[in-house]
């Protein structure tokens, strides 16, 4: 049986706990790619069950025009949590659909077309949010995309101060990339583009589609840097894996933000998981902890697999290990043999995102499992 889009991996997983999963054979798994940092607090943690599970049994479902608790108390956690005054929140679905919104919102907030994103850089998969995605086999048979998209060179201020000019809407990109490679960039180079895009009069949108929630170190990589964009994004794991999206934005974005709407936006039953994922990330100190144990487990790469990797590079709990060979024949060996879910990058690149709850334990496990499969 294979499904209709995805390519299936020859694991059914039934059941998680914490950092582990376990598949229908009831071998256990130690996650190491958290469904693409889908669960930063660990699989099925009861503080997040039990407030969708309450929600779930009190009504499953009203439409965002009518007000309900759990959304209000979102939106109102999300503004304060984020960058200052980057306090108007809309929810949806998932993470392209809020960089959908933001490119609309930026649109319509400034009256312009122009789109400049970075090179390697991933937005998603529907067709504004591709159109700024830069490797071109996600776009192959869907074209053509939305128009007026021009790529810079990721981390290349002076590219971009030559892009950004009075024609500009916005600029979307990753503080720290991550489907392309896990590519970071200076505080510099984000300074520099928030310069740019202050300037002109374009918005300035950071897809914290991934590097959100805790996963660098701290809630949002914004912080880290000191930048504030015009319009932050997130999703992945703001529902501890139920879908759920949402977008940021300052006031001069937020007041004019044309006939936007979405059916799904912000449901009773994912508004209170999100409000309790963050509450647990808050209060169990989660992005501290990543520094911390993201710190160990990359000198622990460095150290033990020295010349064997071409590249240890990333910050937090998102780390990307650069092999010298393809790396889905070691993520295969990593499953089959060692029992540690891992996720690709790219060809040479091993993708390390797992849930922000591991020990060095977990760390000094997957350390030896490479060593082994790399080395």
């Amino acid at each position: 049986m294979s499904g209709f889009v995805f390519a299936e991996k020859p694991i059914e997983i039934v059941s998680g706990d914490g950092v582990r999963v376990t598949d229908a054979n009831g071998t256990e798994y130690l996650d190491f790619g958290a469904s693409y940092a889908c669960t930063p607090v660990g699989h099925s943690h009861p503080e997040v069950v039990d407030a969708a599970t309450s929600q779930l049994e009190e009504l499953m479902y009203v439409q965002a025009s009518y007000p309900h608790a759990a959304r209000t108390a979102l939106y109102e956690r999300l503004a304060e949590t984020g960058p200052v005054d980057v306090d108007n929140v809309w929810l949806c679905n998932s993470g392209t659909e809020a960089n959908e919104a933001a490119l609309k919102f930026a649109r319509h907030a400034t009256g312009r077309e122009k789109i400049v994103a970075t090179t390697q850089g991933f937005h998603g998969r529907t067709m504004g949010a591709l159109a700024t995605t830069w490797k071109q086999k996600y776009k192959a048979g869907f074209e053509p995309l939305a128009g007026g998209v021009e790529f810079v060179e990721y981390g290349d201020a002076d590219a971009m101060r030559e892009a950004v000019d009075d024609e500009t809407a916005a600029v979307i990109l990753e503080p720290l990339q991550g489907e392309g490679g896990i590519n970071p960039v200076s505080t510099e180079y984000l300074q520099a583009v928030r310069v740019a895009t202050a300037t002109s009069g374009a918005a300035m949108i950071l897809d914290e589609i991934q590097t959100g929630l805790g996963r660098t170190g701290s809630l949002w990589a914004a912080d880290k840097h000191d930048v504030v964009p015009d319009v932050l994004t997130t999703a992945k794991g703001l529902g501890s894996g139920l879908p759920i999206g949402a977008t940021l934005c300052r006031d001069w974005i937020a007041e004019d933000a044309g006939n936007h709407g979405s059916t799904f936006s912000g449901g009773p039953v994912v508004s209170a998981a999100a409000g309790a994922t963050l509450d647990v990330i808050e209060r169990e100190e989660l992005p501290e902890h990543a520094t911390e144990v993201g710190a160990y487990l990359r000198g622990q790469v460095e150290e033990r697999l020295g010349d064997d990797v071409r590249d240890v590079r990333g910050d937090g709990l998102m780390i990307g290990i650069e092999v010298r060979r393809g790396s889905n024949r070691l993520l295969r060996d990593l499953a089959i043999d060692h029992q540690i879910l891992a996720l690709p990058a790219g060809r040479t690149v091993l993708r390390l995102l797992p849930p922000l709850t591991i020990e060095r334990e977990h760390a000094d496990a997957v350390v030896d499992a490479l060593a082994e499969v790399i080395g």
